[in-house]
């Protein structure tokens, strides 16, 4: 990419990390990496519906349809706390 004139970078602040997942010892090491995170932090790591709320690309209304379908799992509980909790 270099020699061909396209490679670009990226410079990315706190709050991002690089995981590694080629192998089974990596994928098992961010996956408890990932778990560890959510557990202390009480937040989602990459949950699609939270990004696009806050991102303005779903209303109430479609974060409520995507609540519904989740039922009653823990997911769907996430979503109704934090994310709809938050802007109450």
């Amino acid at each position: 990419y270099l020699e061909r004139g396209t490679l670009s970078v990226e410079i990315m602040g706190r709050g991002y990390a690089w995981l590694d997942t080629g192998t089974p010892d990596s994928l098992l090491e961010a996956a408890e990496f990932v778990r560890t995170l959510e557990k202390r932090q009480g937040f989602k790591i990459a949950c699609p519906e939270e990004i696009a709320y806050n991102q303005g690309f779903i209303d109430d209304a479609g974060l409520q349809r995507s609540i519904d379908r989740h039922g009653k799992s823990d997911y769907a509980t996430y979503l109704r706390g934090s994310v709809m909790g938050a802007r109450a």
